[in-house]
Order: C-alpha cells, then structure tokens, then sequence
C-alpha cells in the first residue's frame, strides 16, 4: 500500500460536541489521498469515544493516538508527525471546519511551487449564530513581516512539507512556546530558509466563540512575548527592530487586563472588517 500524500495531524483535547464536523469535513474533501491522524491529548470528556467511532468507520484512513496524560500540543503534534506517512502536512484543529477543496488547493500550489515550503489560507471565524468575520493575510510573507504581522500563517489552515518541518525538529517541546508552538514553527522555518505563501481564497472555517476568545490566558500572553523575542534572535534582527518586540509585549499584556466585554468586542471588530 502506497504511502498517502498528505498527512493531517489533529490533537484533540475535550472537543466531544464539534469533533465530528471536524471529521467529516476532512472526509467530505474532493481530494482523497490523505491519512487523518489524531491524538487525545487526555480529554476528560468522550472525545476519544468519538474519535475511535470515526477510526473505527475509516481504518485505512484514521490513525487514532492517545497520550497517557495531558501534554500539551506541541508535544501531541510532535506525537503524530512521528506517525506521518505523507509527503506534505496539514493541520487541521477538532472543533473546526475545511471547506471541501482545501487539500486540493493546498497540495496543487505546493506541487506548482516547489520554492515555497508552507502554504495557508485567510479563516472564516463564526460561532453558534454562523459566520461573523475572516482572518486577512500577507499573499508572500517576507522576514520584516514578522515585525507587525505574527503569526502571518494560519496555523490549522497550513499545510507543509514534510522535509521541511522534520529539518527544524518539528514543534519545540517547551513549555514557553504553549499556544504559540505556531509561531515558533513560522520563526525556525524562516530562519532556516524557507518560505511560505497564502492563498487569496479563505479554505478553513475556525470556530471563534466565546469560549475560544477567552482561552488565552495570562500564561499564553507571557509567551506570546517570549516566542516573538526568540524568534528575532533565531532571525538575527538588527537591534532597532526590537521595538517590535515591546510594542508586541505591551498589546499582548495589554489584553490580560482590559473587562473581556470589550475584548470580545474589539476582536470581533478587526476581523469583521475583512468579512465580504
């Protein structure tokens, strides 16, 4: 049996209600050679009961993980790319949705273009009332961009070659970069040469609600610092571009003490401004 093309790696952590559209959206994909890897990263709910339905309805397709206790997703990532068969990598979150020819696009664009090693798309965010806003993005991010637009690639929306994420050892299991293993990644790539583009057309539906607006807490906006400090290191930035870094530092801890009303309503703002 022939290895697939495209791996897609899911950690998964208490996401019972929305695991399953998250599933068959990858299912429902016009492209078909793929393998699903999913990892629990030690629900206390029945999101390993669902996930072993769905491995149970595909086995040639799902592979299903489960760590013994919780460990974070860079580690649950790192756990599935060890398990990876295919040439490109996408990621995929569990409680959101591909629209159905996101691999399709993807593996095209990275097929076409063999000097771009990642490829994303902008997101559509909604919510329990549907579609509220999308993500906007840089079509060709260059090493300045990291300076006012970090991360510039969605993360769950990616794909990437295999060669290049195993070259950079995958995602740092540290846990400084917790929640913002993304960047990290976008950082040691750059830094080690390679290059990414987005696509214009939004392939990826995250689900923003409540709920996930409030999950960044004070330790992930810590990191948030910290990851973005590292990464113009990894990137040699000349000295006078670190004020990026502190004005990034200020916005970040900024959010931690603003009333989570006018959070909400200042997030849902910026990205309902870009909804067509």
């Amino acid at each position: 049996m022939k290895n697939p093309k495209v791996s897609i790696i899911m950690g998964i952590y208490n996401c019972e209600q929305t695991l399953g559209e998250a599933i068959e959206s990858i299912v429902a994909q016009n492209f078909s050679d793929w393998e699903l890897i999913l990892c629990d990263d030690g629900s206390q709910d029945l999101t390993y009961k669902v996930a072993r339905k769905y491995q149970q309805l595909y086995p040639q397709k799902i592979v299903l993980l489960q760590n013994k206790k919780n460990m974070g997703l860079n580690y649950t990532l790192n756990y599935c790319l060890k398990k990876a068969k295919g040439e490109f990598i996408a990621r995929m979150d569990g409680d959101d949705v591909c629209v159905n020819t996101r691999l399709e696009k993807e593996v095209q664009f990275l097929e076409q273009h063999p000097e771009f090693a990642v490829v994303s798309s902008p997101m559509i965010m909604f919510d329990e009332k549907g579609e509220w806003g999308r993500t906007t993005v840089i079509e060709y991010p260059q090493v300045n961009d990291f300076c006012k637009h970090s991360p510039f690639f969605c993360h769950a929306a990616s794909m990437i070659r295999y060669e290049a994420i195993k070259s950079v050892g995958g995602y740092t299991e540290n846990s400084k970069f917790l929640r913002v293993e993304d960047c990290n990644l976008w950082f040691k790539l750059y830094a080690r040469g390679y290059k990414g583009a987005n696509l214009k057309e939004p392939l990826y539906m995250m689900r923003d609600d409540r709920n996930a607006t409030h999950r960044r807490n004070f330790r992930a906006r810590i990191n948030g610092c910290y990851v973005m400090l590292d990464g113009f290191k990894l990137l040699h930035m000349p000295w006078y571009k670190y004020i990026y870094v502190i004005k990034n530092s200020v916005v970040e801890l900024g959010k931690c003490i603003i009333p989570n009303k006018v959070y909400d309503y200042v997030h849902r703002k910026k990205y309902n401004r870009y909804r067509k």
